[in-house]
């Protein structure tokens, strides 16, 4: 295994983490910034106002985002799986 091809699968894998997991941390991120916005908009500071929203956010955006995220990953380990030969030699 080259240093080349090391380079190559840890970009390949960062690449897909990224992927993956952008949609779930931009729903959590808007949804908190609306929930910060209303927050400072009626000076209501309760703390468990956060979670909740961002919660069933999350949830719908998994249920959502779940086949999308599934096929991403299994293309990616099949990819990963079928250069095993060209990796070990």
């Amino acid at each position: 295994m080259t240093p080349m091809q090391v380079i190559t699968l840890s970009q390949e894998a960062m690449t897909v983490t990224l992927l993956v997991s952008a949609p779930i941390l931009l729903i959590a991120m808007v949804v908190g910034i609306a929930i910060a916005l209303f927050q400072a908009v009626t000076q209501i500071q309760e703390m468990t106002l956060t979670f909740v929203p961002k919660i069933f956010a999350i949830m719908l955006g998994m249920l959502f985002f779940s086949s999308w995220m599934l096929l991403k990953l299994t293309d990616y380990t099949t990819d990963l799986i079928t250069r095993i030969p060209e990796i070990i030699r």
